[in-house]
């Protein structure tokens, strides 16, 4: 549930980052990056393998990528949700575009210094979002996608019609938490505010504090925040003895449907946003509630197998195994160590998908890993493998991770790249095409593979989280 170029930059660009670093519409924080420093001194250049090109060549080839991508869907799918880079056609989530790229991939153009395209884009969104639209969407998608992308933009950006439209936005996803609960039904209708489905899961119930919390500090209104708050501590208050969520939870009676504990899709960003809304707010809850998690879930979840370093499932009431299964998705959770502080399991769990990608030529959506064979063969051009590698490059400074970018960056541009775009994998055995390219591969896959090899203050960790999405929120509260 979740998905994450550089050239000779211009002094402009440094400009840019720095505005981000130091400013908002509202409040100033120190910059580490200076606007005359270009990308080709921020990092030293040496590299391990004369193979690998240097950080500002490799920065600028990802940055190539985007605008190809980018270009692809400008020709053929503008104005609407996402590119179909085989049809050259569009697609739309809900029948109407809510212009998923143009506002998922706007924070990532920025941070290139695509300063006309941005621009551009940024009025475009202005003028023609509109939220008022009789559709149920999802809370959790149009939040972390859409929530996001506006509120990183504006900070960003200074504009402030974004965040009139985050606000809207958000008023208009707030009727989502009127369930007996707290916890969010999955849809709500933009327009009327009705509310449909009341089985979910983890994720979609605790990835939405970043977001509603955000807006809640740029707006000054608190609801947001206590809506989103309430519902993440409502779950964490049904962890079982052993302090473990399970796959399914039903939000009216707040009764667990399936007990299956993972750190996978559907559970995965409900532990990541305990970790950075604690970053992010300085939320005393949020840490006491990281804490006891990660205590849990490395004492049932991880498992030590001879194939490598993993995280399975088990049961969330016995924590007895009950699966071996890791993919794409949990591939975030080496990023995740990292930022918490724990490198050395962060290290391990990261070599261990680096082997599932190089076992197939790209990483399938999930393997079995006693066995290294596939359970689910496709490839969704997910970011989540390349945005832990960005986290443990920062943290480390070992070139590894960035030898696995270009492995990465390799794969991509051989398997997936199109004459438009780049298209997702139905099965990474025989690396057929599919005709998606989700608007994640903006937002999150190309922005960590720049952020990879990007001057490494372009981003002050200590100030700036990444929602799930990959959109960074910087604390000006």
């Amino acid at each position: 549930m979740f998905t994450r170029n550089r050239c000779l930059l211009s002094v402009v660009f440094g400009c840019l980052v720095a505005s981000f670093i130091q400013s908002s519409a509202a409040q100033t924080t120190a910059a580490r990056l200076s606007p005359q420093r270009s990308a080709t001194s921020a990092r030293p250049a040496a590299s391990a393998s004369p193979d690998i090109p240097t950080d500002a060549e490799m920065a600028e080839r990802v940055r190539q990528e985007f605008l190809h991508a980018w270009q692809g869907y400008k020709q053929y799918a503008w104005g609407h949700d996402a590119l179909k880079p085989l049809s050259k056609g569009h697609h739309d989530w809900y029948g109407v575009p809510l212009l998923m790229s143009p506002v998922d991939g706007l924070d990532t153009m920025i941070l290139m210094g695509m300063t006309d395209e941005a621009a551009q884009t940024r009025d475009y969104i202005a003028k023609n979002l509109s939220f008022d639209r009789d559709i149920y969407v999802k809370n959790f998608e149009i939040t972390i996608r859409l929530l996001g992308g506006l509120l990183s933009s504006y900070q960003l950006s200074g504009d402030k019609r974004l965040l009139a439209l985050a606000d809207d936005l958000g008023a208009r996803l707030s009727p989502a938490f009127n369930s007996p609960t707290g916890m969010p039904y999955v849809y709500v209708n933009l327009k009327t505010g009705a509310v449909r489905g009341e089985s979910t899961n983890p994720a979609e119930i605790g990835t939405l504090l970043l977001e509603f919390g955000t807006l809640s500090k740029l707006t000054g209104k608190p609801i947001y925040y206590d809506k989103a708050k309430h519902a993440l501590v409502e779950l964490y208050n049904r962890r079982s003895p052993i302090g473990l969520v399970g796959s399914t939870i039903n939000i009216k009676t707040g009764e667990w449907t399936d007990p299956t504990s993972h750190i996978s899709g559907g559970i995965d960003s409900y532990y990541e946003y305990l970790l950075k809304a604690w970053l992010l707010f300085d939320d005393k809850d949020c840490e006491r509630m990281w804490k006891a998690s990660i205590e849990a879930v490395n004492k049932y979840l991880a498992d030590q197998a001879p194939t490598g370093f993993w995280y399975g499932q088990a049961n969330m009431n016995t924590g007895a195994r009950t699966g071996t299964t890791f993919g794409a998705l949990d591939a975030f959770f080496p990023g995740t160590l990292a930022l918490s502080g724990d490198l050395d399991r962060a290290r391990k769990l990261e070599d261990s998908a680096y082997k599932m990608w190089t076992t197939f030529g790209i990483e399938p959506e999930e393997m079995n890993y006693m066995t290294m064979k596939i359970t689910s063969g496709g490839y969704e051009l997910r970011p989540e493998i390349i945005e832990s590698a960005y986290y443990l490059r920062h943290f480390t400074k070992d070139p590894r991770y960035r030898e696995m970018g270009k492995t990465f960056f390799d794969s991509l541009v051989k398997y997936c790249r199109t004459d438009v775009g780049y298209a997702a994998l139905s099965d990474v055995a025989t690396k057929t095409k599919k005709d998606e390219m989700e608007s994640f591969f903006f937002a999150e896959t190309l922005k960590y593979l720049f952020l990879l090899y990007a001057p490494p203050d372009t981003i002050d960790l200590s100030k700036v989280v990444f929602n799930t999405e990959a959109h960074p929120i910087r604390r000006t509260w």
